[in-house]
């Protein structure tokens, strides 16, 4: 194995200041995003979210935004996944983006809820018809003897929805939207001098402040 002590990298390429990012977090997300996407940086809409269960055992994962709603940030899974069943559990969630191209980090702290069913039926039918199947055929997170389990599954959900151009949305998947109560942005610098800039929510709006790297 490499000394992974030796790794490092020099950042360089851009800055962050509290007195040139916009007042709404939301809309410097949405600048940085497409900013990422102009740059080509591979699926720039993944990020990683962490839950935690009933005893305050965290969890992490990726997934893929699919939307940002009413200043809330969508994506969707199987209701029935660990990650479904713990934020129903327990609504408070986190996550990060990471754009190492443009040396960019946002991590994100809010409260997950569900969106209604029709937002995730017609997300759902929006879907190709393999990822429609799919999500018919596997029953995320359960412990499965064989993939040959899945692959069966799939036959038949095929079979039985064949002379339908749209699959029905299953019941145990869908949509969840995430409202944000702290944003941070982070800006790699020289000599690890990154820039960090926080916006908190309260009662009054968005406050902004720089966090020391």
């Amino acid at each position: 194995m490499n000394d992974l002590a030796s790794l490092r990298k020099e950042y360089s390429k851009a800055a962050l200041d509290a007195k040139s990012v916009l007042q709404d977090p939301i809309n410097q997300f949405s600048k940085w995003f497409e900013e990422a996407i102009t740059a080509k940086v591979p699926e720039p809409n993944a990020m990683n979210l962490a839950t935690v269960n009933e005893t305050g055992r965290p969890a992490s994962r990726i997934v893929l935004l699919k939307g940002i709603e009413n200043y809330k940030l969508v994506f969707y899974t199987n209701y029935q996944s660990r990650k479904g069943k713990e934020l129903d559990q327990n609504p408070a969630c986190a996550l990060t983006f990471f754009w190492p191209e443009l040396e960019r980090q946002v991590r994100i702290e809010g409260v997950a809820s569900r969106i209604d069913e029709k937002r995730s039926s017609t997300y759902f039918q929006s879907r190709p018809r393999a990822s429609q199947v799919g999500a018919w055929a596997s029953p995320q997170s359960s412990v499965i003897s064989d993939r040959s389990i899945l692959e069966e599954r799939a036959k038949q959900i095929e079979a039985k929805y064949k002379e339908e151009e749209l699959l029905p949305k299953p019941n145990q998947w869908g949509g969840y939207e995430i409202d944000p109560l702290m944003i941070e942005f982070w800006q790699g610098r020289r000599s690890r001098l990154h820039d960090r800039i926080l916006y908190t929510k309260d009662e009054s709006g968005w406050k902004i402040n720089r966090l020391a790297p």
